[in-house]
């Protein structure tokens, strides 16, 4: 599986955007998760050097959501319970900074989006 399966041309411009104004409240650009498993990433901006490095609200189903940049290629080679890969989420649209997320992510041990 290619990784433009998961991100769109769209996605990347937006990640990559927000990677090189690092240091800003971003608000998710993208949503992944695992639909037959309980891990889901809120992705907010992609390291300019290195574009498979994403960073952004990390929920493995653990009850410890954190900010963190994980590897696009290691997400797609991860498989759920029923083997499923991790699929973006078409429906999802942010409505609140990254900060906000992982503020509910914490209170809740899990991300809310």
């Amino acid at each position: 599986m290619k990784n433009d399966t998961l991100l769109t041309t769209t996605d990347r411009v937006e990640l990559l955007v927000n990677g090189l104004n690092s240091g800003i409240d971003h608000w998710p650009a993208v949503k992944l998760f695992m639909p037959d498993g309980a891990a889901t990433w809120l992705l907010t901006e992609c390291d300019p050097d290195e574009p498979d490095r994403l960073f952004g609200l990390c929920d493995l189903g653990l009850g410890y959501p954190e900010l963190g940049y994980v590897n696009l290629t290691e997400i797609m080679e991860i498989r759920g319970r029923l083997g499923l890969p991790v699929e973006r989420d078409l429906h999802f649209v942010a409505d609140k900074p990254l900060s906000a997320y992982a503020d509910e992510a914490r209170a809740n041990g899990r991300i809310i989006a």
